[in-house]
């Protein structure tokens, strides 16, 4: 097979794995929910500087994230494929980057740009984030167009007109990683392109090699964080302060985890190819003889790797989408790698059959599990209430121990490596139709405003808990909902709005609801209203999406 059909079947696998799921299923609370609504209200109100959520500032992220969602929702409408097609995209051009990291590198011929592309695409973090509604996947594909243009920069002739373009590019994208998640866009080049520069000895140039990169992103950033000052002076303060000082160093950070979190969480984010780890350990001790421009790509995404990844485990808070700027330099080092073991170690084949074997039998074990759990375990167990999911899941892993075998029968080693990426991907494919019940009632509310969402006009009361609040925004299409009990992540927001007006303390929800009694509904998290039940009125009318979902009651 020649790499122009390969790069077209790549393509066309890309777009069935990343962009028929879009609509298959609804927004999940509470990131997709957020970043829906975000945007929705930017083109409702027109304010393209301030971020709102419920109407109240929303100071958390800077703003390129919500304007290409709102890109987006202008473009497709308002709809699950729309909120999650930046993210996809994001994904899919981050593959991209990593085919033209690789290929300045490696010979026409060479099969490593795509497959580390491939690889990219198919590593189970990339493939369940990139169709999802979340920043992340921007954030990504900024950082890694840095750093590729960086690189780039580093290749070309010293001082050249080159040199300048590609490090103005590359800090282009800076200033776009920054206006979507603020200064982490600038720690994390800097981490990986500065000790790669001493490496190599280039002391001289790392003056020349800053100033470029910096104009660059302060011709993106700079407008948006002036206007922003202009208009929310206390902006910079909140988020400079609260979401990066205090996130990354305080005791009591959000989401802190141990050190050794993300080494633990690695090898599960890698999936599948983890499990052919020997084989390309083995493989990269001919990969360490590379020389030239091959040797720097490597000695590159080491840097890219190994600092940043110590950063973030140095880091208070610490959540699993942090390292996914990460994967680009982890798939083109397993790749590189594993193509090195493939030339080099054609008589410790069994390697890569261990590799196979040891996915097979996971596989075989969770169809047992899934089967059986549904067919014999008890009501509790059971993860799917409808048949046509659970027989969509079964057959999805009996097609993927199918490809696992023909894998691991196949003799040619590219082949077998495409088949055995191939197995995970149809998994990951056939899940998004098959996500779990309980999975459903906890994490998307759609259900709930399906029938009823036409009969709540804007002069019905709206009263949500702050579980669930930007779900009802977004479904409802309104951002003036009343938060009762705590005010979660807009507390920053409505203490400035003033008097605290969209805010009810469990003690004033029961006489606002008999005040409005007759055009009022209240969306909760099912065990809240388990325990509020005793001081609310009762409902009407209530339904719910399951005992560990959420119900929405009508007054």
């Amino acid at each position: 097979m020649t790499n122009k059909l390969s790069a077209v079947l790549l393509i066309l696998f890309s777009a069935i794995l990343y962009l028929l799921p879009l609509q298959g299923h609804p927004l999940f609370l509470p990131d997709e929910t957020r970043y829906a609504e975000i945007p929705r209200e930017m083109l409702a109100s027109g304010d393209w500087i301030v971020p709102r959520l419920n109407g109240v500032r929303y100071f958390e992220k800077p703003v390129m994230g919500y304007w290409l969602s709102a890109i987006s929702l202008s473009v497709f409408g308002e709809n699950n494929f729309a909120v999650r097609f930046p993210s996809a995209l994001a994904a899919l051009l981050t593959a991209l980057l990593v085919y033209s990291l690789c290929r300045g590198c490696f010979s026409k011929e060479s099969r490593i740009p795509l497959f580390a592309s491939f690889v990219y695409l198919t590593s189970l973090i990339v493939a369940v984030l990139g169709t999802l509604a979340i920043l992340d996947t921007l954030l990504g594909l900024f950082l890694t167009a840095t750093l590729v243009f960086f690189f780039k920069a580093t290749e070309a002739k010293p001082s050249s007109s080159r040199e300048r373009k590609l490090l103005l590019t590359a800090g282009i994208f800076a200033g776009c990683a920054f206006l979507t998640k603020g200064f982490l866009a600038f720690a994390i080049p800097v981490l990986a392109a500065g000790p790669y520069l001493l490496l190599q000895k280039r002391f001289r140039d790392i003056p020349r090699m800053l100033i470029f990169p910096v104009i660059g992103a302060l011709l993106v950033s700079l407008p948006w964080a002036i206007r922003i000052h202009q208009q929310e002076a206390d902006f910079w303060n909140y988020f400079f302060w609260y979401e990066h000082v205090h996130r990354f160093l305080a005791d009591n950070a959000q989401h802190a985890q141990p050190f050794w979190y993300f080494g633990a969480a690695l090898p599960v984010l890698f999936m599948p190819w983890t499990f052919l780890l020997p084989a390309a350990l083995s493989g990269a001790r001919h990969a360490k003889r590379a020389t030239g421009k091959k040797r720097r790509l490597l000695i590159f995404c080491l840097c890219w790797l190994f600092f940043p990844l110590l950063f973030f485990s140095v880091s208070s808070g610490k959540l699993i989408t942090y390292i996914l700027p990460c994967f680009p330099a982890i798939s083109v080092l397993f790749t590189v790698a594993i193509f090195h073991w493939i030339k080099s170690e054609k008589r410790k084949r069994e390697y890569l059959q261990w590799g196979i074997a040891a996915m097979s039998v996971l596989v075989a074990l969770i169809l047992i599990a899934v089967a059986g759990l549904h067919l014999f375990g008890p009501e509790h167990l059971q993860i799917y209430t409808k048949m046509q999911k659970w027989l969509l899941l079964v057959c999805s892993l009996g097609g993927m121990l199918v490809l696992l075998a023909v894998s691991y029968k196949t003799e040619s080693g590219q082949k077998k490596l495409s088949f055995f990426g191939l197995s995970f991907a149809l998994l990951l494919f056939t899940f998004y139709f098959a996500i779990p019940t309980q999975t459903l009632e906890r994490k998307a509310v759609e259900p709930l405003f399906d029938s009823i969402a036409s009969e709540i006009t804007p002069d019905v009361y709206v009263l949500s808990g702050e579980e669930v609040f930007r779900a009802v925004c977004w479904y409802l299409k309104r951002s003036d909902v009343y938060i009762v009990g705590a005010p979660g992540e807009i507390q920053y927001g409505l203490k400035h709005e003033g008097d605290n007006k969209k805010l009810l303390t469990i003690l004033e929800i029961a006489p606002f609801i008999r005040q409005h009694s007759g055009s009022l509904v209240m969306i909760l998290d099912q065990r809240k209203y388990d325990m509020w039940k005793p001081y609310l009125p009762l409902p009407v009318s209530q339904s719910s999406t399951g005992k560990k979902g959420h119900v929405l009651l009508t007054y």
